[in-house]
């Protein structure tokens, strides 16, 4: 059974692997013969090896149910990744109207975010340069977080268009009440607010 499988070299893309999933909960790797953990598939993943899994007596798949269970793994850990403000308006939108639209939107989200993966880890990584003068040295790499930031914001303002059924339009009877900060507003104004904390510590950095 693999073991500490972080920091490996990323696996030859194939076709996926079939896990099997047994009454006692034991997982069946039929690729390697051998019984593998949560932790095992987390690993599979983060080398770029896909799978699915099977629940060995009827046959269904139950691939989604496994890669949640990967997640409530990983967040016990410690290792949260997912906001609680996330995870309370996700679990809102379950039987919402818009819920068929949902699974989508995050696709496109979080395949943007993928495209920039590379070129944010160059970034989060600058920032431990040291230098005569760390602040300065700091602010390019946030001003590259800061661009990709809004590229994602146009991204995702383009995804929610689609998913809107009707153009905007206001009433001609009367005037349209004032709506509540949407997410790309609040993600602006963190911006802005990030913004402003730059050019703080530009100043110290100078003085």
């Amino acid at each position: 059974m693999a073991g500490g499988t972080e920091g490996a070299e990323a696996t030859p893309a194939g076709p996926p692997v079939v896990v099997k999933k047994y009454a006692n909960r034991r997982l069946y790797n039929t690729e390697s013969s051998s019984y593998v953990t949560l932790d095992d598939l987390a690993g599979m993943i983060r080398r770029g090896r896909d799978f699915v899994v099977f629940d060995a007596k009827s046959g269904d798949d139950i691939t989604r149910s496994v890669l949640t269970q990967i997640i409530v793994e990983e967040e016990s850990k410690g290792r949260n990744l997912l906001p609680t403000s996330f995870l309370r308006q996700l679990i809102g939108l379950y039987g919402d109207s818009l819920q068929s639209v949902v699974p989508r939107y995050l696709e496109m989200a979080m395949g943007g975010f993928a495209q920039q993966q590379e070129q944010m880890r160059k970034s989060a990584a600058a920032l431990g340069v040291g230098g005569l003068n760390p602040f300065v040295a700091a602010a390019a790499p946030f001003s590259n977080l800061e661009e990709l930031g809004k590229q994602n914001m146009a991204m995702m303002e383009r995804a929610m268009s689609l998913f809107s059924p009707f153009p905007a339009a206001a009433s001609p009877s009367r005037p349209e009440e004032p709506a509540p900060p949407t997410e790309v507003e609040l993600l602006r104004e963190e911006l802005d607010m990030l913004k402003r904390e730059l050019a703080g510590l530009r100043k110290t950095g100078k003085g």
